[in-house]
C-alpha cells in the first residue's frame, strides 16, 4: 500500500480503522494480562488485591482512579449537554468531549464539516 498515493478521505478512513484496531488490541492485551496476573497470584494462594491494594480488578479500577484524584474527583458537574447529533439516528448524540464516536469519525472521513452535525437548540 502506497500511503502517499491515497486521497485525504482514504487516509482518514485508514486512520479510523487503525485507531479502532489499536483500541481493540490494547483492550484485549489488558484483559489477557490481567487474567495471567490473576492466575499467577492464585497459584500462590493470593489475589491481585493482596499484592496491589490500589489496583484490584477491572471493575474496581475506576473507583480507585477516582480516589487518587482527591478533591477533583469529588466535584460532580452532572451531565454535559449534547453538542452534536448523529444524522442517521438523531437519538444518538455526542457532547464534543472525550473520544470521537465512530459516526463522527466516519463523517469527518467523508470531508464533511463537524459544524453540520451540531445539535439544534431543543425547545
Amino acid at each position: 500500500m502506497e500511503i502517499a498515493k491515497l486521497s485525504l478521505t482514504e487516509l482518514r478512513r485508514l486512520q479510523s480503522k487503525i485507531e479502532t484496531e489499536i483500541r481493540r488490541r490494547s483492550d484485549a492485551t489488558r484483559r489477557d494480562l490481567l487474567k495471567k496476573m490473576q492466575k499467577m497470584a492464585a497459584d500462590e494462594g493470593l489475589s491481585l488485591s493482596d499484592l496491589l491494594p490500589n489496583a484490584a480488578t477491572e471493575e474496581k479500577a475506576a473507583p480507585a482512579k477516582a480516589k487518587a484524584k482527591g478533591k477533583a474527583a469529588s466535584k460532580k458537574t452532572g451531565t454535559v449537554p449534547v453538542k452534536y447529533r448523529n444524522p442517521a439516528n438523531p437519538s444518538i448524540g455526542w457532547s464534543g468531549r472525550g473520544r470521537k464516536p465512530q459516526w463522527v469519525i466516519d463523517w469527518l472521513g467523508q470531508n464533511k464539516p463537524l459544524a453540520d452535525l451540531e445539535a439544534k437548540a431543543e425547545a
